[in-house]
């Protein structure tokens, strides 16, 4: 049996642990790290000295962007958020549909054009103001410009997938400081999502339940709301990660309706101050993990959606890179009783 916990990771034995949903193995070494209240990023994400009149996103530089797609409010020249065009898209949507993939010529593997959609969605017109700083009404809007988006790429037979996702910091892949999400719509199911839904799959098959549902656990829980419950995951596979999930059985995140946007902003806010204040405002990542466009409705009985929070504070290595294995250096629940505790005073 592994050595319970006393207040601090460094008195634990070092652990593997596997769940359901991943179905990798993460290593926990605690004798890696410094106490777990004590963890913090070495690079903080703060923003840069560029001028706002060289920004893009800022109100009024309008014109040195890719198209817009739409703005809240519609036609106003004082808008909160655009919805535009990646002006350096990784995939093409000017090119036909896709047929389906083809034998490569080194004949060991398959190639298909790269047709598909590349957005950003720049979350306030002010270039000091944070996703953090907004409301939690202004960051439900945020959730709803993704959602309203998701529903027109529905409309493409040839998505498959839409993931939306945000880098914070230069070390977590952003390029531009002025806060933004980004959205791509794929022809094809991601392998790490095909691999999701093929262990969630499993779990439903053995159990009769979703495994989502299912992870609710005391020790791991940091914060709820009417609609949602925020937590570190029983295996997270980095430190401090955090995961926002629907009470609900839910397959879809653009089912979401407006009032639990709101909800949601509420708690993703919550979230992020609390690893600003804790792991002094680190470069992060998040990722909103929903299903297929097109799921079959036998589909919809074991897929959950979910956001996952990641904020960097380690670094992939070659162990990790070989293996898919993870180094994890504070326990989660650990981290839980970490974020837990944070006091965070009250904002808008």
């Amino acid at each position: 049996m592994a050595a319970t916990t006393s207040g601090s990771s460094g008195n634990r034995i070092p652990e593997l642990r596997k769940d359901a949903i991943s179905n990798r193995w993460v290593i926990f070494s605690p004798a890696r790290a410094k106490r777990p209240s004590e963890f913090k990023s070495n690079s903080p994400a703060v923003s840069d000295q560029q001028l706002h009149q060289r920004c893009p996103f800022c109100i009024g530089n309008e014109h040195q962007c890719a198209p817009e797609i739409f703005r809240f409010p519609p036609d106003n020249p004082d808008w909160t958020l655009r919805l535009i065009q990646n002006l350096y898209p990784a995939l093409s949507r000017d090119l036909p549909a896709p047929a389906p993939p083809r034998l490569a010529n080194n004949l060991t593997g398959s190639v298909l054009d790269g047709f598909g959609f590349h957005d950003v969605i720049i979350e306030t017109p002010v270039h000091s103001v944070q996703l953090l700083d907004l409301s939690p009404h202004d960051v439900g809007q945020v959730f709803l410009a993704h959602i309203k988006r998701i529903h027109q790429l529905a409309t493409n037979d040839s998505i498959k997938y839409s993931l939306v996702f945000k880098n914070h910091g230069a070390s977590a892949g952003a390029s531009m400081t002025h806060s933004h999400s980004q959205m791509i719509a794929l022809p094809v199911i991601p392998p790490n999502v095909s691999a999701r839904l093929g262990n969630m799959k499993d779990y439903f098959e053995k159990t009769g339940k979703c495994c989502i549902c299912e992870i609710q656990q005391e020790d791991l829980l940091i914060d709820t709301s009417d609609d949602f419950f925020s937590l570190v995951p029983y295996a997270a596979t980095f430190p401090f990660e955090i995961w926002i999930v629907p009470r609900h059985h839910s397959a879809h995140f653009h089912e979401l309706d407006a009032e639990k946007a709101v909800d949601l902003g509420r708690l993703l806010k919550l979230m992020l101050r609390k690893i600003s204040l804790q792991l002094n405002n680190p470069p992060f990542n998040f990722m909103i993990h929903t299903s297929p466009l097109h799921s079959d409705a036998s589909e919809l009985a074991y897929t959950h959606w979910f956001i996952q929070i990641v904020p960097q504070l380690t670094l992939t290595a070659g162990f990790e890179i070989a293996t898919g294995c993870h180094i994890n250096p504070v326990f989660p629940e650990d981290a839980a009783k970490v974020l837990r505790e944070v006091n965070v005073p009250e904002s808008g």
